[in-house]
């Protein structure tokens, strides 16, 4: 055993294998509960409305992605302090009270379109959500509450590679690999209002307020230090990466079916039933099965995420390796998003469409001041030190802030008509 440590010592190169796998977790799950039930919606509308041509958004979304998520972990590393902590410390307890108020309100409605993937993807295989819902929150529950954060990142992490089960359904599909390349090569952008719509909305659904908090809180909990740095950085990459494919092939297997023949899905249950005729039984299945996945993977994190940046913004005690007399306010709120997502999905007719628009408008409305607030604090050096931004990333950050907020002004106000149209 001596003989085996001295050898890893004289070996930069398994040392940082070694390094890299101990670092390795936060911006892969982050970026993987990105594809959760809304995102794979987004990406399967997409795909079926518009097939191939619309592939290039995930360059652009990508990009930004990247940058958000390298700025989290760095200011984690460096301050050892979460986001909703450092906003507070910032910007004053008034205007974090607002913003997370808004923040919890919409993390419910998120989670309960969690939970609604689950008895939709799990109703493709004949199973009640009376059944399915019930038992999925019990699942997630005891495995957050009674885990520990190295067990909990060990089952998301086998959760984030399931997500390539996509790839399955897409290749399975016989897709037009010529056609691929050209979407992305020579995009036929298209001037109407409902295309506009699905770029901004597929831009969007990649950048998310929990995730910031999550990936922060993440980052601290696996107490990675700066010397480990460029490891994490190398993690965050990675889980965009994984983000990205599993978001291009979901898009994929829709456009090689649904698109060519013309059908029409209001939702990700709907792709995978609307998948059986055009590439069989199993790739309906490998279909629903991801839903399923990213969904109950969703259900766990999100309502984790929020109790993370509540109980940090106030001072609470936090985190999944503390007994539950240890960190009593986290895990109350988390058990109460969990079950009052869980009591909307059991209601008999709950308006689960209205729900879902409403906490993605209220998400649209505070990622522009999170991702502010998360500028202004990595650009402060008595915070940040050596670590802050430099020209490009602060010109990269700000021209994604400009085109986030351009495509939240752009999303909102269709979606409150819309709204106010169905009260009247």
């Amino acid at each position: 055993m001596k003989a085996l440590i001295e050898k890893i010592k004289e070996n930069p190169g398994i040392r940082n294998i070694i390094i890299f796998l101990g670092v390795l977790g936060p911006g892969i799950i982050t970026g993987s509960v990105d594809n959760d039930a809304g995102g794979i919606t987004t990406y399967s509308v997409a795909g079926a409305l518009y097939g191939y041509k619309i592939l290039w958004t995930l360059l652009p979304s990508f990009i930004i992605l990247v940058f958000v998520q390298e700025m989290n972990a760095r200011m984690g590393i460096v301050t050892g302090k979460g986001l909703a902590d450092l906003i507070r410390e910032n910007f004053g307890v008034k205007i974090t009270f607002y913003l997370f108020l808004s923040l919890i309100v919409a993390d419910i409605g998120n989670t309960a379109t969690e939970f609604a993937g689950v008895a939709g993807s799990l109703g493709v295989f004949g199973v009640s959500k009376y059944l399915s819902v019930p038992l999925a929150a019990i699942a997630v529950w005891v495995l957050v509450v009674r885990g520990n954060y190295r067990i909990t990142e060990r089952v998301f992490l086998i959760f984030s590679f399931c997500l390539l089960s996509y790839v399955v359904s897409a290749v399975l599909a016989k897709p037009d690999w010529a056609a691929i390349g050209k979407g992305f090569i020579m995009p036929e952008i298209q001037a109407n209002k409902s295309y506009l719509a699905m770029v901004l909305g597929i831009v969007g659904t990649t950048v998310a307020p929990w995730m910031q908090f999550y990936m922060q809180s993440a980052v601290i909990e696996k107490r990675i230090k700066i010397e480990e740095y460029k490891f994490a950085r190398l993690d965050v990459i990675i889980g965009c990466v994984a983000t990205v494919v599993v978001a291009f092939f979901i898009m994929v297997a829709c456009a090689a079916t649904l698109n060519t023949n013309g059908i029409v899905i209001n939702e990700a249950k709907d792709a995978a039933v609307a998948l059986r005729p055009f590439a069989g039984q199993f790739a309906s299945h490998v279909f629903a099965f991801g839903l399923f996945v990213a969904s109950i993977f969703s259900a766990a994190i999100l309502p984790l995420a929020c109790a993370f940046y509540v109980s940090e913004a106030f001072g609470f005690e936090a985190g999944i390796n503390k007994k539950i007399n240890e960190a009593p306010q986290f895990y109350a709120l988390f058990t109460s998003i969990m079950t009052i997502a869980v009591v909307i999905i059991l209601i008999p007719n709950a308006p689960l469409i209205p729900i879902t628009i409403w906490s993605q408008v209220i998400n649209a409305i505070a990622l522009p001041a999170v991702l502010i607030s998360m500028i202004f604090i990595v650009n402060n050096k008595k915070i940040m030190g050596v670590h802050i931004n430099n020209k490009f990333q602060n010109t990269v950050a700000w021209f994604a802030v400009a085109v986030i907020i351009a495509f939240t002004v752009m999303l909102i106000f269709p979606q409150i008509i819309k709204i106010l149209k169905g009260l009247l």
